[in-house]
């Protein structure tokens, strides 16, 4: 699942954007990127990402806009190589992405909110990165039960070593 979100990370230089790849089971992130353009790197860097994080994407869905990078040759190229089938939702319905909506509305009120403006890039990618780690590490989330993706998915993990021995 893809997610998108604008930053303004430093005053008078423009807009960053964010990319993310949320796995919609434990909801963790497994893969982004922050970049001041919108071109298709942006997004197949995440997608990278998460091919590294997860040890492969074989048989995974990835969902997302009709924004032209999720449309182009080499994200669609991407995707054949990592064995991703790509889903676009229907245009201007951000309720086909509820996942990553909602993980873009945290983000936003809990790092964004209180500093609108970053004195540089750097300082609002730390920040941003800062706040996914520990999103992904001590965030708890209402869909895994109250316990953060990564706990989350360790219990599953072991439930399902239990039920093989």
């Amino acid at each position: 699942m893809h997610g998108r979100h604008h930053l303004s990370p430093a005053r008078g230089r423009g807009v960053s954007l964010s990319r993310d790849v949320l796995d919609c089971f434990s909801r963790k992130v497994v893969g982004w990127s922050i970049a001041d353009h919108m071109r298709t790197d942006l997004v197949t860097d995440a997608l990278r990402m998460a091919a590294v994080t997860r040890g492969g994407l074989d048989s995974w869905v990835f969902h997302s806009d009709h924004g032209a990078q999720y449309g182009s040759r080499a994200f669609a190229d991407l995707c054949d190589q990592f064995g991703v089938t790509r889903s676009m939702g229907a245009v201007g319905t951000s309720a086909d992405n509820a996942a990553c909506e909602g993980f873009h509305a945290s983000l936003k009120r809990e790092t964004l909110q209180a500093a609108r403006r970053y004195g540089d890039a750097g300082t609002c990618r730390r920040t941003v990165f800062a706040w996914l780690a520990r999103y992904n590490t001590r965030r708890r989330h209402p869909a895994n039960g109250q316990l953060s993706p990564n706990e989350y998915e360790r219990r599953h993990h072991a439930a399902k070593l239990t039920l093989a021995a």
